[in-house]
């Protein structure tokens, strides 16, 4: 009877080491030295999960984490994902946070007049995106900080800045006031984004769209050069001075040789301009041009737009520009 007794008490001991064990590997142990990124790919298993988990070093084995998992975890969800796993984390650590954490977001920024040729390189060039996309549509862009998860398709970002510039429209659009001469919430993004390219000045954006709505409400040709140049260039940089010729060329976006606004946008404008061009300032302007500090110098005459010019071409003079 004795020798029984001690042959039981060595297997409980056995059993509670065993136990032991098997609790540390999932409560204390851990393969994971230092913070470390792990991606749960879409549609993935926890059985899969367990084995990228071992070929990543962050387990020690990928069956003994899922048999751990299943007798001790949480029955929830794994969800899909870019995860941080913290140095040091267990076993039952890692479960809880691919069941519960929150995905790690990236960010990606798209600034106001950012035509829709860039915005195409910025997200083909943004390497933990997924996905052939084409140039958007111009001026369909909300400019502003998107936030996305690894391996997210490009085509899912632009469909969010897409949609966000659509919201954005229907909210301001019942705002209009009656200063406005856009009939269109398209007529507002095309004009929108003319004020955009012609004045990086926040203060200046509703005079600026004061000054255009003046010359499309008296049928005045609007002589953006902005409009000049994205035929040619699409919205990136020229480069150079405009030409003659290109001032006097013929097209669909060249608002110096016709009247009126442009077919479509010149570059994705952001929420201020589509504000100014919704309720511009009430300005008599017709004219203006650069003065010097970055903004610009308003004129409501030619005489006074040619002192004005004067003024700014004395002053490039001064700095050596002519």
């Amino acid at each position: 009877m004795r020798k029984l007794g001690v042959i039981a008490a060595v297997l409980l001991l056995a059993v509670l080491a065993g136990l032991g064990w098997f609790a540390w590997g999932w409560y204390g142990g851990s393969s994971v030295e230092e913070e470390s990124a792990f991606t749960v790919p879409a549609g993935a298993s926890l059985t899969s999960v367990a084995a990228l988990l071992e070929d990543a070093g962050h387990v020690d084995s990928g069956e003994a984490f899922l048999l751990r998992a299943k007798l001790l975890g949480s029955d929830d969800p794994i969800k899909a994902g870019e995860f941080l796993l913290p140095a040091g984390v267990s076993g039952s650590g890692i479960l809880d946070i691919l069941q519960h954490g929150e995905a790690i977001r990236r960010f990606i920024t798209i600034p106001e007049g950012l035509p829709s040729v860039l915005v195409h390189e910025r997200l083909m060039a943004e390497d933990l995106l997924t996905g052939e996309i084409p140039v958007p549509a111009e001026g369909s862009i909300l400019p502003d900080t998107y936030d996305f998860e690894r391996g997210e398709s490009r085509a899912s970002v632009v469909a969010r800045m897409q949609a966000a510039m659509t919201a954005t429209l229907a909210e301001l659009w019942p705002q209009k006031g009656p200063r406005s001469v856009v009939a269109t919430p398209e007529q507002a993004v095309i004009l929108a984004s003319i004020v955009e390219k012609e004045t990086g000045v926040a203060r200046e954006r509703r005079m600026v769209a004061g000054l255009y709505s003046n010359r499309v409400r008296e049928g005045i040709m609007l002589q953006a050069d902005p409009t000049i140049i994205y035929p040619i260039t699409q919205g990136r940089p020229l480069g150079r001075r405009i030409r003659q010729s290109e001032i006097a060329a013929v097209n669909d976006y060249n608002t110096y040789a016709m009247v009126g606004m442009p077919k479509g946008p010149i570059t994705n404008p952001g929420r201020a301009s589509i504000e100014a061009v919704l309720n511009p300032a009430e300005t008599s302007a017709l004219f203006m041009v650069a003065d010097g500090s970055g903004g610009h110098a308003f004129a409501d005459t030619y005489a006074e737009h040619n002192a004005n010019v004067a003024k700014w071409y004395a002053l490039r003079r001064e700095r050596g520009e002519m």
